[in-house]
């Protein structure tokens, strides 16, 4: 790591600039500093402040953003702040295995600054290596030191033309040749091209490919991985057989070179069979561990819940910038007022608490359910290297693959709304480029796609909870898992008899009372879900048909309840922990409540079709609550968006600076942009060549 900065808590958190700011700020009910030193501890705060120091200090880094440069020029600058990253080394090795989640706050610092650069370490040093060490043996280990020092970059071909979220179905295939001792890497024709794959297109040197592997007899063992070498690292040309190119511009994430790859018939050493899950011998027999396909094809591609987990904190930190911008703006832009003299802070009219407060609610609560789901991989991955056979283990990794598989859909598409609505709410000025609103909203965009379509990923969570019901129903066997997520379950006839009940707006302002909602909606939809399931099958469907039929009105909003509640719950206690010091308990509590109220909120109709709601009451009581929330939580957003900003040189944002002259900053962005006060180079088309009107209408 760069040399630690020296100092306590004080060197570490200075005093923010004085400014038109300060008057939300002294009305504040907590000290932010000292919540932020309970949420990140002095050591991760000195780690985040090393990253952005460096970050700022080198000319490297310094800022231009997308639409003044080229697409080359900004590959380029992706890849050698990649490099110079490398070159500091802010995380070695050794405090990463010590502090696993170190690892997620530097991807997020680097990610705040641009995800082009985030990425494009992810998906060498986490993608591809994970997936070579997860995947592979001591035999592959030689790559891992050639991954850290960069002599050769990797990237993860999972995805073709015609297929992704179908991964069974993908037809690249490796025939094994045991003349040679070599596997046969072939596409058969162009929809069977990988596609989409971050690195590929420019830089990378090796592939983790998955391939169709076909013994000498010609039976197909399913997908396995393989690692390929794709360009010649000294000279970055294709290597035989090999043809790859650059997809070109996307809506965002332009430093990253996605690309396609086709193989004709390339030949790679059978060592270079990824072997954990499956090996063939020299002679060319097939052996596996697993007695069961679909339980090796879910391990081989278990290192996609590592990249789903990455996503979790990438929509999370997307979401905490855009949340910071808004509500900085919120706090200075001044419109209207009681009377023509006066004008008033946005931020004072609930409208502007109704739309943004929530967000800043939500950023909170995914934070820490993204840092603690983290850490349930962590803990998973390491059972998996100590070859832990138990049946806790298996079970645990289950239920780690349904909560992911939810969380990336929630949090995506959370920030994805979250960051319109600031866009929105920052009118015209959040429009303008310069702010960066819109490069955030297009950044995050991918993050309901890639790693798996959201409402795809979704039917893993309910399939997994249904499965729960049915060995209930079924075979008596109890409801419980070893995070105990599903814990509550095995009450669910008696949390189906509960109906809201809630005497007065102040009793509804604790997280307890929406988790107790949470809990009867979740066992409503479980149980609702399971009916439909047989109900279509009982009507002389097949299974594909009957789950076809069941996700909309059913296994959706169920998947996306149960990690609403996941998320709601794991907050809740952490906010109502003994540890937490008395002056951050309300503060922590409001903002516990408010993202647990907000998001029952948009179930309101499920609730009352349920019977768990009557009479419009309790409707209104909700409604009610979040409002108080946000009117509560009002003079301390400003405190709240500085305990998670960071500085001004990584939030690259005029109107969210954190000295809040709003129109200052704007005003000197607007005219630093370059040939703004300039007349345009085509001014002539307009002084001199004027139009003929009509001299180009047909004369037939």
């Amino acid at each position: 790591m760069a040399s630690p900065l020296e100092g306590g808590a004080d060197a570490l958190l200075l005093d923010l600039p004085r400014g038109p700011l300060q008057a939300y700020r002294a009305r504040a009910s907590f000290c932010w500093k000292e919540l932020v030193l309970f949420l990140e501890g002095e050591d991760v705060l000195r780690l985040k402040k090393t990253i952005f120091l460096t970050l700022e200090n080198d000319p490297l880094f310094a800022r231009s953003h997308e639409e003044d440069i080229s697409l080359d020029r900004y590959r380029e600058l992706s890849f050698l702040r990649c490099k110079r990253i490398m070159e500091y080394n802010l995380l070695p090795l050794e405090d990463m295995v010590a502090n696993p989640l170190w690892f997620q706050v530097f991807t997020d610092c680097l990610g705040m600054y641009d995800w082009s650069l985030a990425i494009r370490l992810l998906l060498n040093m986490m993608t591809f290596g994970l997936a070579i060490y997860n995947l592979g043996s001591e035999r592959h280990l030689k790559y891992l030191p050639k991954i850290f020092n960069m002599e050769i970059f990797g990237c993860f071909a999972v995805t073709e033309l015609s297929h992704g979220s179908n991964a069974k179905a993908i037809r690249t295939t490796a025939h094994y040749d045991p003349i040679t001792q070599e596997f046969i890497i072939h596409s058969p024709d162009f929809e069977a091209a990988k596609f989409w794959v971050g690195n590929m297109g420019k830089t990378a040197t090796h592939a983790v490919v998955f391939a169709q592997l076909y013994t000498p007899e010609g039976q197909c063992h399913g997908l396995h991985p393989f690692v390929v070498q794709i360009r010649n690292p000294k000279t970055l040309l294709p290597m035989p057989g090999v043809m790859i190119g650059d997809m070109g511009k996307k809506l965002g994430l332009n430093g990253i070179d996605n690309g396609f790859a086709m193989f004709h018939k390339v030949r790679i050493p059978r060592q270079d069979l990824l072997n954990r899950n499956g090996e063939v011998t020299l002679e060319g027999t097939y052996v596996t561990p697993f007695k069961d396909d679909r339980q090796r094809f879910g391990a081989s591609l278990g290192t996609l819940s590592m990249g789903r987990v990455a996503i979790v904190g990438m929509s999370t930190v997307n979401l905490k910038l855009a949340v910071s911008i808004a509500l900085r703006f919120s706090a200075t832009r001044c419109q209207f007022g009681p009377s023509d003299e006066e004008e008033v802070p946005v931020l004072e009219y609930q409208m502007q608490q109704w739309r943004l407060l929530p967000y800043l609610a939500a950023v909170y609560a995914l934070d820490h359910f993204s840092k603690s789901l983290f850490l349930d991989l962590v803990d998973l991955q390491q059972g998996l290297m100590g070859k832990d056979q138990s049946a806790r283990q298996a079970e645990l990794g289950r239920e780690i693959h349904a909560l992911v598989s939810a969380s990336k859909p929630l949090a995506s598409w959370t920030a994805q709304k979250g960051i319109q609505e600031c866009r929105e709410a920052c009118g015209g000025h959040g429009y303008l480029a310069v702010n960066r609103l819109g490069d955030l909203r297009n950044d995050n965009d991918p993050n309901c796609t890639y790693e798996g379509d959201n409402n795809i990923l979704l039917q893993q969570t309910s399939s997994y909870l249904l499965s729960l019901l049915a060995s209930r129903i079924e075979r008596g066997v109890r409801l419980e898992s070893p995070l105990k997520t599903v814990d509550f379950l095995e009450a669910y006839p008696e949390i189906l008899g509960q109906r809201f009940s809630c005497p007065s707006i102040n009793s509804c302002l604790d997280s307890s009372v929406p988790l107790a909602a949470y809990e009867w909606l979740v066992c409503y939809l479980l149980l609702e879900s399971y009916q439909k399931l047989n109900e279509e099958k009982r009507s002389g469907r097949n299974d594909f048909e009957a789950r076809n039929n069941s996700q909309v009105y059913y296994c959706r909003p169920l998947a996306l309840a149960f990690l609403e509640l996941t998320v709601v719950r794991r907050f809740h206690e952490y906010t109502h922990q003994p540890s937490v010091p008395p002056p951050l308990r309300a503060i922590l509590g409001r903002l516990s409540a408010l993202y647990a109220l907000w998001t029952l909120s948009q179930h309101m109709a499920l609730l009352y079709q349920g019977g768990y709601f009557s009479g419009e009451e309790a409707g209104k009581m909700i409604q009610n609550a979040i409002l108080t929330l946000c009117s509560q939580l009002k003079d301390d957003a400003v405190a709240l968006v500085d305990v998670i900003a960071p500085p001004d040189f990584v939030l690259d944002s005029p109107i969210g600076r954190a000295d809040g002259e709003l129109y200052k900053n704007l005003w000197t962005a607007v005219l630093q942009e370059s040939e703004v006060l300039k007349r345009p180079s085509w001014w002539l088309e307009f002084t001199v060549n004027k139009p003929r009107v009509g001299s180009l209408k047909s004369k037939l």
